[in-house]
């Protein structure tokens, strides 16, 4: 097709007659891709993507007291996380391809707002990656002193990262059972330390508001609830890969929820009602120390190798999302066709897994203290997109096949929308200057990097999809 003719496709919004609106299930290859991931790979891949185990929970007490911790934890997947899983349920079944809330934006609002949204959430993504390797050698080098600095710990990183990395390239569907394995293991300490721990509750503790004189630190507290519980469009991008995605996207996003809130809570209940400390200790990591209260070291080092497995299942999980998202962005011609190249053997997007473990890299030698700050306010941006185009695809094509459609009419779901926009906002509003300033050079180069890809497009410098939509 030629150049022109491609500009004309990607810039012409979809008119609200077209009520079958689908995209290619699989990349823009002939050759027809089976769809492997099923219903339990999912599950926990969709886990990993969000939670990956009760590590991280504990500032929550630290910042607000047990109290409002654990009413934080009750109350705040219905203020956050289901509006987030409802949306996806219903997108993903709407628009079954690799890409997904990039996908929502581009048939929202236009190729525009479709680069945008992936470029903030690409850049969210791998800079929240980068976490896990440094956090998996953080917990080696207790063991081996040598990795504590140096470079011992440089070739250490590295080294995590590029295994962790071909364990992706092998292909979905073990990555999705290597998740389940991953889930599982990381999960038993926790469950082993809630049962010896039922002897030993004092439930008044729990209705404790923290210690006297401590001032509570809401900031923390509303961050600790937001990272924790966030993440839930993630595995959209993996929509193409999934087996009967209509049914299955739904169903999984039920039980994960479900899953990740009960694995928050059942610990936390469990560590506040028998373990009395000061509220200071409270710090991530504290669940280890407490499972060595209540059960001994061989408790503690256990809790101490599943946040290691931990770890690794959110590194799968999210570089996964992360390549898939730019498989998904090539299919809409976004990114040249290379970005849709997959592995001839593993079937994966080789390319997308590459850049995105080349970035990982690049930022996992960085003190990205003040980075991941605003790789946070770029999702928060992302979201506030992703709001707007759930809301804009019901006015604007009521007609569209919903396998899986939120039984509410617009105003409840504006509503449902709002308090988490509302939330976004709140978090964004604190941020510091060095956040907004980098936040907002990222998004002078997102916007930098449409205007590129289109000048490439005109140039023909690069091949790129035309980016129409094929029903089925």
């Amino acid at each position: 097709m030629a150049a022109q003719n491609q500009e004309t496709i990607l810039n012409t919004p979809p008119k609200s007659s077209d009520t079958v609106q689908e995209l290619p299930i699989t990349t823009t290859t002939t050759k027809k891709i089976p769809k492997k991931l099923t219903l339990i790979p999912l599950i926990f891949l969709i886990y990993f993507e969000v939670a990956g185990g009760p590590y991280g929970e504990e500032p929550a007490v630290q910042a607000a007291g047990p109290l409002y911790a654990l009413l934080g934890f009750l109350i705040f997947p219905f203020i956050w996380s289901i509006p987030e899983a409802l949306i996806t349920a219903e997108l993903s079944t709407a628009y079954p391809g690799n890409g997904g809330f990039v996908i929502w934006a581009e048939r929202a609002f236009g190729p525009f707002c479709g680069s945008l949204m992936g470029s903030w959430k690409f850049l969210s993504g791998v800079i929240n990656i980068a976490a896990f390797p440094v956090l998996c050698i953080d917990y080696m080098e207790k063991v081996i002193p040598a990795l504590e600095s140096g470079w011992p710990r440089k070739i250490a990183v590295l080294i995590s990262t590029l295994l962790l990395s071909f364990l992706n390239y092998t292909g979905l569907t073990i990555v999705g059972y290597a998740a389940v394995l991953l889930g599982l293991v990381s999960l038993s300490p926790f469950v082993i330390m809630s049962l010896i721990a039922i002897p030993k509750l004092h439930p008044h503790r729990w209705i404790s508001l923290g210690q006297k004189g401590v001032k509570k630190d809401w900031t923390l507290f509303f961050n600790t609830l937001f990272w924790n519980l966030n993440f839930w469009d993630n595995v959209s991008t993996l929509a193409g890969e999934v087996d009967s995605p209509q049914k299955t996207f739904p169903m999984a996003l039920l039980v994960a929820v479900i899953f990740t809130c009960v694995s928050y809570l059942i610990p936390l209940f469990a560590v506040t009602g028998a373990v009395s400390v000061d509220q200071s200790q409270w710090g991530s990591g504290f669940h280890a120390t407490a499972a060595e209260m209540i059960a001994g070291k061989w408790l503690k080092y256990w809790v101490e190798v599943g946040s290691v497995l931990s770890a690794i299942g959110l590194y799968e999980a999210q570089l996964s999302s992360s390549a898939y998202q730019l498989l998904g962005m090539a299919d809409l011609g976004i990114v040249p066709n290379f970005f849709s190249i997959r592995s001839k053997r593993f079937n994966t997007p080789w390319v997308g897994i590459l850049v995105s473990t080349l970035i990982t890299i690049g930022v996992s030698y960085m003190n990205f203290t003040d980075i991941i700050s605003s790789a946070n306010f770029l999702y928060s941006l992302g979201m506030l997109l992703e709001f707007a185009s759930f809301i804009w695809l019901r006015k604007k094509l009521p007609e569209l096949k919903r396998p899986y459609r939120i039984p509410m009419r617009l105003p409840g779901l504006i509503i449902m929308c709002l308090v988490p926009s509302a939330f976004l906002v709140l978090i964004m509003a604190v941020a510091t200057k060095t956040v907004f300033l980098v936040s907002g050079l990222m998004t002078v180069g997102a916007i930098g990097f449409f205007f590129f890809m289109k000048f490439c497009k005109s140039k023909k410098l690069f091949k790129f999809s035309s980016g129409e939509a094929i029903e089925g």
